[in-house]
């Protein structure tokens, strides 16, 4: 896969097409010395479980990985806490209020949109939600529905960060119940 500072052809600042590679994460500009630095995007992802000990999972109604399983989530707002991105995120996708955000780990990921790679760091949160029994799917859901953890097959979310990140949280779970 291309690096995605090879899609940056032009200074974002004056427009120079002398804008080249400065090191593995930065352009400068030869004309007005401008340096871009390629940061990771924040993004969230909300593990939600139910008094049934069942997770609410989507679908996924769009590429990447349409048709997949995912779980709520997406990227930051400009302003806005983990907390409150996660929250934002969760109620678009499902219609659910989250009371409380607890977060727990994060990973690095590259979500490709539009044949463009995305850098992200996806910060996952354990989350109280208002109600469990009403949500819909909204947004980038295609469906959404709960699924006994017991039952949880990580193979069939189809990014590789929930995959991950999933994982982590089931073995989390398991050590903390065997201790």
């Amino acid at each position: 896969m291309e690096h995605p500072l090879s899609q940056f052809r032009y200074c974002p600042k004056c427009g120079s097409a002398h804008f080249k590679i400065n090191n593995d994460k930065s352009k400068k500009c030869a004309d007005c010395n401008f340096v871009y630095y390629f940061n990771s995007s924040a993004a969230t992802v909300a593990l939600i479980l139910n008094e049934r000990n069942e997770l609410l999972v989507c679908r996924r109604a769009k590429d990447p990985a349409k048709g997949t399983l995912d779980l709520p989530g997406g990227f930051i707002d400009e302003a806005e806490t983990g907390e409150e991105g996660v929250a934002r995120e969760v109620k678009e996708e499902t219609g659910i209020k989250v009371t409380r955000a607890e977060y727990l780990f994060s990973l690095p990921n590259i979500y490709v949109y539009s044949g463009f790679p995305v850098h992200t760091l996806d910060l996952f949160f354990h989350c109280t939600v208002s109600d469990t029994q009403h949500f819909k799917a909204m947004d980038d859901a295609a469906e959404v529905f709960f699924i006994s953890v017991e039952k949880i097959n990580t193979e069939d979310f189809g990014l590789e960060s929930i995959r991950k990140g999933l994982g982590i949280f089931l073995r989390n779970r398991l050590r903390r119940s065997n201790e």
